[in-house]
């Protein structure tokens, strides 16, 4: 039988989700929270922690503990100081702090990856998730590199090439599109719905990709205007608005590669998220002529497993495939 290995958490600024990992890698066992960092009264970590994993670790009480997001900010449980670019996973792990429970279990802590530039960027979580999917997708480790992109609140893409991080951008468009439907004037005239208007976004994502026009803040606008107009219905304006923020983001990707000469057809292309939001990435993808981009599966318990391994908390083999 695959005994239990590891515990291997998760833990966001909105939500905490656990893993109990078997001797492959494969988890056993999953357990999902509501308790984000955000979320959480001051010395709630322990509480937080016995109600998730507590469960786990009183039927093997030596299990190692692994644990890597927002929990490890400054905000967090015990801050892991970032990381600096290029980096792999071995810096990974010599970042690693650690944190007693209150139940007695060591919480090891994965810390986050800064790239200093003019505009520095930071990740926190996604370093974990890209190397769960370098170990487990040979054709990341392409020699031209490849590129995997994060969907999601902040969205991430990187640039990976010989088993190391070289480069990211981070695209706020998530974040963005939820501070539009509820907290300005375009979500008065939406009503949305369960089910994804295609049409109305890939419309979107098509004004967005035309260079004639001047950009995002010029262009959302376009979102109430083409309502009162009648040309998009209640129900369509979200996922027209949608279409056009991730649009304008694989837009300003798109630039970014020429003028690294590169491009985004010529790239080993993965996503990593969830699966409805990178339906949606793939769907605006081919509108740039990117036909290409499969979802990456459980990168999060791959890289968490292979961190753990590479730092000796478990003698299990990475999971290779």
């Amino acid at each position: 039988m695959n005994a239990p290995s590891l515990i291997a958490l998760d833990w966001g600024t909105t939500s905490l989700r656990a893993y109990l990992l078997g001797a492959d890698g494969v988890a056993l066992d999953t357990r999902a929270s509501p308790a984000g960092i955000m979320k959480l009264p001051a010395g709630g970590f322990d509480q937080a922690f016995d109600e998730t994993a507590g469960p786990w670790l009183d039927a093997h009480p030596d299990l190692p503990v692994i644990a890597a997001g927002m929990v490890g900010s400054t905000q967090g449980w015990v801050e892991a100081p970032y990381v600096e670019m290029p980096t792999d996973a071995d810096a990974l792990v010599a970042g690693i702090v650690t944190v007693a429970a209150a139940c007695g279990a060591t919480v090891h802590i994965v810390p986050g990856v800064l790239e200093r530039d003019t505009l520095p960027n930071v990740m926190r979580g996604e370093e974990t998730q890209i190397f769960g999917a370098l170990s487990s997708d040979a054709s990341l480790n392409a020699k031209d590199g490849a590129l995997i992109g994060l969907p999601g609140t902040h969205a991430k893409w990187v640039f990976v090439r010989d088993g190391r991080i070289e480069r990211f951008y981070t695209f706020m468009t998530g974040e963005t599109f939820g501070a539009l439907r509820d907290h300005t004037i375009l979500g008065r005239t939406m009503h949305p719905t369960s089910t994804l208007d295609q049409a109305a976004f890939l419309r979107g994502v098509d004004i967005a990709r035309d260079a004639g026009h001047p950009g995002v803040l010029a262009t959302i606008f376009s979102t109430r205007t083409l309502g009162l107009t009648g040309q998009l219905s209640a129900e369509q304006q979200a996922d027209y608005l949608s279409g056009l923020l991730i649009g304008h983001e694989l837009r300003g990707l798109n630039e970014v590669l020429a003028r690294e000469q590169s491009a985004l057809t010529g790239k080993t292309l993965r996503l990593i998220g969830n699966d409805a939001l990178c339906d949606r990435y793939r769907a605006a993808l081919a509108r740039f002529g990117y036909t290409y981009a499969q979802t990456v599966a459980h990168a999060t318990e791959h890289g968490l497993n292979r961190i753990a391994a590479q730092a000796g908390l478990i003698t299990a083999p990475v999971r290779a495939s």
